[in-house]
């Protein structure tokens, strides 16, 4: 009883603290003088990881295991490992751009995971057999970070492709106004212009300077993290094999979450191999990341709606990894 009222009051204060956060950025987004609002959300950032820290470890110890063995908890997992990943240019102080990807990446996972849908999966059970392994830590835990950092850097490569793309749709318009201009005004007309041209120069040099900037350190801070959650999913997947070795006698056995795994391998592999080629940097690669995207949703959540294959466990009522 002393377990799920600790449970249900750092569940409830991690959530607040996440509400405050996301209304503190939204703030902040519209004001930019408001430094010390951005402080707070860091502050607040932090605290929602200790609160979700105390939250796992007494459903730990409460259950007797780690808590990853259905949805619910993968949930809060998952949550937690955004903000551990939120936490790192903080600590290091770094400019945070992970800011706006990980707050409300946290608030989202862990509103739904507290929802009124997983009612079911709150209490914690007794694990079914297949789950009784020494690899449950080690396996899911690793999945679970795989996510969160390929979630995290796929958002970034949106977030490049969109700046990038509004960037393009300006100069085209530039041009198309330029080359009206140059039939529709006189000479004079256009000297006058020019003159305005030059002395906005400086401001418009300066604009694109730190747009380019920005698309720069997207690409940068997107590779690095895709290249975290790549290492922690290909361990995850390793170790999953060895597992279903020791539990249904086979490393691979091409049921929905493996193939779909094996497909979110694939698609990041795709990505790396994309930025070997100079032609291929940047964009076309933040493409394929967009891509992995929504594979990754489809891979951790969507198969799991099936409740079918080898890992039927995993269902929306039942269990997850």
């Amino acid at each position: 009883m002393i377990f799920a009222t600790l449970e249900h009051i750092l569940t409830h204060i991690s959530f607040s603290v996440m509400s405050l956060v996301i209304t503190i950025h939204l703030i902040t987004l519209v004001v930019d003088e408001f430094v010390e609002l951005y402080d707070s959300s860091e502050k607040g950032m932090i605290t929602t990881f200790f609160c979700i820290t105390g939250l796992l470890v007494t459903r730990w110890g409460f259950g007797g295991h780690l808590p990853l063995s259905n949805l619910y908890e993968s949930l809060i997992f998952l949550s937690w490992a955004f903000s551990i990943i939120h936490m790192v240019p903080y600590f290091k102080k770094h400019k945070n751009f992970l800011s706006a990807i990980t707050a409300p990446s946290t608030f989202f996972t862990q509103g739904f995971a507290t929802s009124g849908l997983l009612t079911n999966t709150h209490q914690s059970k007794t694990l079914v057999p297949a789950l009784q392994s020494q690899w449950l830590m080690m396996h899911v835990s690793m999945m679970i970070f795989g996510y969160a950092a390929l979630l995290c850097g796929s958002l970034l490569s949106v977030a490049f492709l969109i700046i990038t793309f509004r960037k393009f749709i300006r100069i085209v318009d530039k041009s198309n106004n330029l080359l009206n201009a140059s039939f529709s005004f006189s000479k004079i007309q256009y000297m006058t212009e020019r003159k305005n041209v030059l002395r906005n120069i400086s401001f418009l040099s300066s604009r694109n300077y730190y747009r380019f900037q920005l698309i720069q350190q997207l690409d940068d801070w997107s590779y690095r993290i895709i290249s975290i959650g790549f290492i922690f999913l290909t361990i995850g997947i390793l170790s999953g094999a060895v597992w279903a070795n020791e539990a249904w006698g086979s490393y691979w056995n091409w049921d929905p979450k493996e193939t779909w795994a094996f497909i979110t391998w694939t698609i990041f592999a795709i990505y790396f191999h994309t930025r070997t080629n100079k032609k291929f940097e940047g964009f076309n690669s933040a493409i394929v990341a967009s891509m992995g995207f929504l594979i990754i949703w489809i891979c951790y959540f969507g198969v799991n709606l099936l409740g079918i294959g080898l890992h039927s466990y995993g269902s929306f009522t039942l269990t997850s990894n």
